[in-house]
């Protein structure tokens, strides 16, 4: 299976702030933890919702957390 071309730093996020938790992120942006499990890994592209949700907890732009890579 190929690697989504959306790459993220939400783990890297989650440790700067307090080292939160993947169940912590999952309950402020209303979903399971598998899906922040999928979604830092890299096997599951969020919505766009989600993603600006994701990047309101952290406090940051969209483009700090997500980053589109294209493959040529």
């Amino acid at each position: 299976m190929t690697a989504l071309p959306i790459k993220n730093k939400i783990r890297r996020l989650r440790f700067n702030n307090g080292e939160m938790t993947q169940q912590a992120l999952a309950k402020r942006i209303g979903v399971s933890r598998q899906t922040v499990l999928a979604i830092e890994a890299a096997k599951y592209s969020p919505s766009l919702e989600l993603a600006f949700k994701i990047s309101a907890v952290f406090e940051v732009a969209l483009e700090e957390v997500f980053q589109y890579t294209v493959n040529k």
